[in-house]
């Protein structure tokens, strides 16, 4: 490939096609920058519902984007056949995928592998999980011409475990939408409808699974005594870990607790932004996007000392040791007895370090990375 030649990109956009989770979100909103960043670069986007992308974000229907048809199946039928095949149909110079590259490199591959937690957190992933995404993390480490990841903490994780050399792991930062999420008073209506009152509640948002720790927050809470702010759980069920509703259901039925498994994309924000208090007491992350997304919306936060979130927080959150159910009580306890003038500072800190996650900064880390390797 010439250096004159228009980059004509394959991206596997498959991530469209599947749940709402932080993969999706993220190459969802790093291709909407990059697409208006770089227009003398041919986009090719592979996916399934090429529909519902073109009507949903007009970026996606700008004149250098092609958005092709490819069926939903299994990964393997996908790495081992589709995605090599539609890479020669279409001419691709690079393709960029997540976690996983084809069997057979079509072109030259970069690899977006947000974490590798199950190395090092296998408690909370499945034995066939872990065999599998260990095969195929380290197949992708090796084989890509560039790797990408979402944080530092996951850069040194990828060298270490999987020895990718330094010098072709490039970071890009998860963005902070901040059309959505900022400070004010917008929303008050909305929080209201779903029977919160503003300010006075504690939030928590993560999906329910035991590596997001809602027990231990519970426990905690429960421990502020009665007349603790109520406790606003916002998270989308996992059906593998049945006993953390049962254990936020039973709590809800002597206590403040309240539990919304889905809120729209307009009220989310709006419940973000209410909060007295932001918790997030996972056990380990690759970034952490609530935590980003509270701090820029002007609440205090308080975040576990593990792993990526102290990268994310930075001195805008006050940290704890999530294996601690004692030092969690003592922080929300600290948090919610601020002075006003106390509260002010945390909040200040908070969005000077959240400045730092923009997309369209991370779209430009990205495409430079990609248009590297263009000559090779």
């Amino acid at each position: 490939m010439t250096s004159g030649k228009r980059l004509r990109l394959g991206v596997d956009f498959h991530e469209w096609d599947g749940i709402f989770q932080g993969s999706r979100s993220h190459v969802l909103n790093i291709y909407k920058e990059a697409i208006k960043a770089s227009p003398d670069v041919e986009f090719v986007f592979f996916l399934g519902d090429t529909s519902s992308l073109a009507a949903q974000h007009s970026e996606f229907r700008s004149a250098n984007v092609t958005l092709v048809h490819m069926p939903a199946g299994h990964g393997l039928v996908r790495l081992g056949v589709r995605l090599p095949y539609l890479c020669w149909r279409h001419r691709i110079d690079v393709l960029h995928t997540q976690y996983r590259v084809p069997f057979v490199r079509p072109s030259a591959v970069a690899c977006t592998i947000h974490d590798v937690l199950f190395e090092t957190h296998p408690q909370f992933f499945s034995p066939g999980f872990i065999k599998e995404a260990r095969f195929t993390f380290r197949l992708a480490a090796r084989r890509a011409a560039l790797l990408l990841t979402v944080s530092q903490y996951s850069k040194n994780e990828l060298c270490r475990l999987y020895g990718a050399d330094p010098g072709k792991v490039r970071v890009t930062y998860n963005g902070v939408d901040r059309h959505r999420f900022f400070p004010g008073n917008d929303g008050a209506k909305q929080v209201a409808d779903l029977g919160l009152t503003c300010g006075h509640y504690i939030l928590v948002v993560g999906r329910l699974e035991p590596r997001k720790n809602h027990l231990a927050l519970i426990e905690a809470w429960v421990r502020l005594g009665p007349d603790a702010p109520p406790l606003v759980i916002v998270g989308q069920e996992d059906p593998n870990f049945p006993n953390v509703k049962l254990a936020i259901e039973r709590a809800a039925m002597a206590n403040k607790v309240m539990l919304f498994s889905q809120l729209g994309d307009d009220v989310l924000p709006a419940v973000i932004r209410h909060a007295g208090l932001f918790v997030y007491p996972a056990f380990a992350e690759g970034f952490g996007m609530p935590v980003a997304e509270a701090m820029a919306s002007g609440v205090p936060v308080i975040t576990s000392n593990t792993t990526s979130l102290p990268e994310v927080a930075g001195d805008g959150a006050l940290l704890f040791n999530p294996s601690s159910t004692d030092e969690l009580f003592e922080t929300m306890k600290k948090a919610l007895g601020m002075t006003p003038a106390e509260r002010g500072q945390l909040v200040q800190r908070a969005l000077a370090r959240v400045e730092q996650f923009e997309w369209r900064r991370s779209a430009d880390v990205l495409m430079q990375g990609l248009m590297s390797l263009r000559v090779r």
